[in-house]
């Protein structure tokens, strides 16, 4: 199964308005963990995280795909399938 890696920070004014979406795909189902880039900065550092909000995609512990930058609920359910 597919999982998401959300990356996003409190005062990060486009996570603000991504995160919602985020939970509602959440909540639909699919496998998503919320990392705060200020809270988890090691794991940030690991992904080469630079900006935020990124979302990566992973299978099996491989990334499959990564976009910066809010995304429209549709676009991300496109890349999960």
């Amino acid at each position: 199964m597919k999982k998401i890696k959300y990356f996003g920070a409190s005062w990060c004014g486009p996570c603000k308005s991504f995160k919602p979406i985020m939970k509602e795909i959440a909540n639909d189902g699919y496998n998503v963990e919320f990392i705060d880039i200020d809270e988890n900065q090691q794991e940030a550092q690991s992904y080469g995280i630079m900006s935020v909000p990124t979302t990566i995609i992973l299978e099996n512990n491989k990334e499959l795909s990564r976009f910066i930058g809010a995304q429209p609920k549709n676009n991300i359910i496109e890349r999960l399938k």
